[in-house]
């Protein structure tokens, strides 16, 4: 995808959907130097930068020129309808990778450390020791392998863990990890049964819906699943016999197939799991600010920007 011509930039009306903050949208004014607007703006004919989460029909038109989301994942947005035409869209990434880092090694550091299990005996006033071991020397095969999957491969290596990144094609230039495999390869399989730790960072496309079934989950033996990518990459009911059967030792979800979920979703019943709400990576204002002006730079200057999103990939 190709950005957009400087003169269609030039004459372009900047619009904003209700979900952007005044902060921001005033930071957006500031760096195209040009007052926003709302959808009601916009005139035949009069190309458009649209900043929101969801495209309005009434800009499903050839006068979208760019459409910068103010999340990173655009599965959602993709879904919605027809992309129009050869409009530009970029994503918001920010420091999500370094977030959701984080959570992955939280969660595993309080698992390796028997966190959970130290709070339930605190609450109990029970003094008894409880076993722990070390992450490092152990190895997380990491399903991802481009700015969010690198960043979380990058923060376990500096922790001792060998990290095995997982992608649909070659990535001779994934940072952060010892190795990369293709997904469904015997190196895949491989990597899933010397796993301690499987972590998904993948987008939700065709390709990856349900991606995680009941073969990738009989491939385990016993890793712990930490899933901070798209809740529909998973099949639940697989999920569940691999946690009754122990080829996944504990699972944390922060995603679901369908969300919110409400207080009988079975999903809260599936055993050694902890569901986070959708929070390992939330978005601030910061980062839609950031990212929208790296992007704005590089079309000014006839660059594709790094978080283009190619919409027959859908990432």
């Amino acid at each position: 995808m190709t950005p957009p011509d400087r003169d269609p930039l030039a004459r372009a009306l900047l619009l904003t959907s209700p979900s952007v903050g005044p902060d921001v949208v005033r930071a957006l004014e500031r760096i195209t130097g040009r007052p926003s607007g709302t959808t009601g703006d916009a005139a035949p004919g009069v190309p458009v930068v649209y900043v929101g989460d969801t495209l309005p029909e009434a800009l499903r038109t050839p006068d979208l020129l760019w459409f910068h989301s103010v999340n990173a994942g655009t599965d959602a947005l993709l879904a919605s309808g027809p992309w129009p035409g050869s409009a530009l869209l970029t994503r918001t990434v920010g420091r999500m990778g370094e977030r959701i880092a984080q959570y992955a090694l939280a969660w595993m550091l309080a698992e390796a450390q028997s966190v959970p299990e130290h709070s339930d005996q605190h609450a109990r006033a029970r003094w008894r020791r409880l076993p722990s071991e070390p992450v490092a020397g152990t190895t997380a095969v990491i399903h991802g392998a481009g700015r969010i999957g690198s960043a979380v491969a990058g923060l376990l290596r500096a922790c001792g863990v060998r990290t095995v990144g997982v992608a649909r094609t070659a990535r001779p230039g994934a940072t952060g990890f010892d190795s990369v495999v293709r997904a469904g390869s015997a190196e895949e399989r491989e990597a899933l049964a010397e796993a301690r730790w499987v972590v998904s960072t993948l987008p939700l496309t065709d390709g990856t819906d349900r991606f995680f079934d009941a073969t990738r989950f009989a491939a385990m033996r016993g890793a712990t699943f930490i899933n901070a990518g798209r809740g529909a990459t998973v099949d639940m009911p697989a999920l569940e016999t691999a946690l009754h059967d122990g080829s996944v030792r504990r699972a944390v979800l922060d995603v679901l197939p369908a969300e919110p979920a409400g207080p009988g979703h079975p999903a809260w019943r599936l055993p050694r799991t902890v569901i986070t709400s959708h929070s390992a990576g939330i978005t601030a204002d910061e980062d839609v600010i950031s990212d929208f002006r790296a992007c704005w730079e590089s079309v000014a200057e006839g660059r594709t920007p790094a978080l283009t999103v190619d919409t027959r990939r859908g990432y």
